[in-house]
């Protein structure tokens, strides 16, 4: 059965950002690597991830109702 997730994802990954991305259909048990390779975002773009407010890795498993935001690598000088 579908539940949905909200999803936030932030600088350079903001151009796989999904329509419908405050109410995403998933499939409960989906690991956020799982949910990021769905979204068409390479593994390695996924540095910095949280689920409801606390950090978490790609094994994570959604059940649904959560809200993940996904960072990716930050350079600086």
């Amino acid at each position: 059965m579908k539940t949905s997730i909200q999803i936030k994802l932030f600088a350079s990954l903001g151009r796989y950002m999904p329509n419908n991305c405050d109410s995403f259909p998933i499939d409960p048990g989906i690991t956020i690597g799982a949910l990021t390779l769905h979204l068409g975002i390479p593994l390695e773009s996924a540095k910095l991830i949280f689920v409801n407010g606390q950090k978490r890795d790609l094994s994570a498993m959604l059940t649904g109702g959560e809200r993940v935001a996904i960072f990716p690598p930050v350079g600086g000088g």
